[in-house]
């Protein structure tokens, strides 16, 4: 394959990534599963000398374009959610009562479980098969824009479209539940990732728990939720409230602040030792609280709309290329039945349970009715966090297994594409027209 040609063939997946939400909109086709699909194509042709698509061979590029991948995304929704969350405001709290859930409830139980299965099933040692079920267990912010908010609401866009009541999307619980979580659940994965490393690397003991608990799993999600609300904020001053007009963002309308905002709060939380996705994800609400109404909110979720569609069609592009190329040569019946497992009974199960344990009241903000329970708990979608989280922990350690491990978590990611991508419009459109109905 000659220079001239990958040019030629990315120039036409781009092209398709452009083209494919507008066309997919109303089918259950998904763009994540075209574009997997026309990886796996471009994968049969020969690649240049001296390039390799395993894995092992790639750690670092695939954490560094991962990660990339998943920051944009957390600021894209982040600065999409519409549902306030006021810190004194116990209404607030209750209001975004099914994320609680699912983070606290939902997310260790699907760890625990894969694990479980991966120990007993699999075969795998305690610390790989706790690592399997941190890598697997976060939802993805990137693949999921099917079943999530849409972008920012504005004067601008309400002005287009009608009242609030005219857009089923407009307070829909589902997506937000799955948005949100989505967003705050890609850093909270990092405790138990962490854990893992430490009990393959053997310098985990019984005493060592509570030095765990402390900083991993209390100390760096406080410092990164800081360093997210403080960057925010600031941010927030200086694009809707500065006192000179010329230093006031939002009024020059230029974009590029969230990009700014997305690189400093993460390099700052990453210094001080907190987690860098969950500061994104506070960075982009806290930046979005700061003035709701203003279209600059829009202008800023397109640009970063745009860049994550970019990066996410490069990932998925070179994921379908591996996989022609052997990426699933070591998949076996455990990683397909633990894959399986996953999508279908352990999220599932582990969703439903917690959003139905003391349900909130339909009628409130934050209440689930049956039907919408089953859809928040079905539509995990699993993706390009799995693969950073496994490209992170295989740099930082030596992992038994690494190949069945890139292999079983691929296969996951893709039934996921699949699955999911073949269901999500028909059930999401099935539950706005029902809720339509019963206005």
């Amino acid at each position: 394959m000659t220079g001239a040609a990958v040019y030629l063939i990315l120039g036409l997946a781009l092209l398709l990534a452009i083209v494919l939400p507008q066309v997919t909109r109303r089918i259950a086709l998904s763009p994540p599963m075209v574009l997997v699909a026309v990886g796996m194509l471009i994968g049969l042709l020969p690649l240049p000398d001296g390039v390799s698509l395993e894995p092992e061979a790639n750690r670092t590029v695939i954490t560094h374009v991962t990660e990339l991948c998943v920051l944009v995304s957390l600021m894209g929704v982040g600065l999409a959610i519409e549902r306030t969350l006021d810190l004194r405001s116990w209404a607030s709290w209750r209001a975004w009562s099914p994320v609680w859930r699912l983070l606290a409830l939902t997310m260790p139980a699907t760890i625990l479980g894969v694990a479980l299965i991966g120990w007993w099933v699999a075969g795998l040692a305690p610390a790989v098969a706790l690592l399997l079920g941190a890598v697997l267990a976060p939802t993805d912010p990137v693949l999921a824009s099917d079943v999530q908010v849409g972008e920012p609401l504005t004067e601008d866009i309400d002005d287009e479209d009608g009242p609030d009541e005219d857009r089923p999307d407009r307070d829909d619980d589902i997506r937000f539940s799955l948005t949100a979580e989505a967003g705050l659940n890609d850093g909270l994965a990092f405790p138990f990732v962490h854990l893992a490393l430490m009990l393959l690397a053997g310098s985990f003991a019984v005493s060592e728990a509570g030095a765990w608990l402390g900083w991993y799993v209390v100390g760096k999600i406080v410092l990164g939720v800081l360093v997210g609300l403080g960057a925010g904020w600031l941010l927030g001053r200086q694009a809707f409230r500065a006192r000179r007009d010329s230093l006031r963002l939002a009024d020059q309308g230029e974009p590029l602040l969230a990009l700014a905002g997305l690189l400093a709060a993460y390099g700052a939380a990453e210094i001080v030792g907190g987690y860098g996705f969950l500061a994104v994800f506070t960075c982009a609400m806290s930046l979005r609280s700061a003035e709701r109404r203003h279209s600059y909110q829009r202008e800023m979720h397109g640009l970063v709309e745009r860049l994550e569609r970019l990066i996410t069609l490069m990932v998925l592009l070179v994921l379908g290329m591996a996989m022609t190329r052997g990426l699933l040569s070591d998949l076996d019946w455990r990683g397909v039945a633990l894959s399986l497992a996953l999508v279908l009974v352990v999220r599932p199960l582990a969703g439903y349970a917690a959003l139905s344990t003391v349900a909130r009241t339909t009628h409130l903000d934050g209440g689930l009715d049956r039907g919408e329970r089953l859809a928040v708990a079905f539509f995990g979608v699993r993706g390009v966090g799995s693969l950073y989280y496994l490209a992170y922990a295989t740099s930082h350690e030596d992992v038994p297994g690494e190949s069945w491990l890139w292999s079983t978590v691929a296969f996951t990611v893709v039934i996921s594409v699949l699955l999911h991508g073949v269901t999500a419009t028909p059930a999401m459109t099935r539950l706005d027209a029902r809720r339509q109905a019963g206005r």
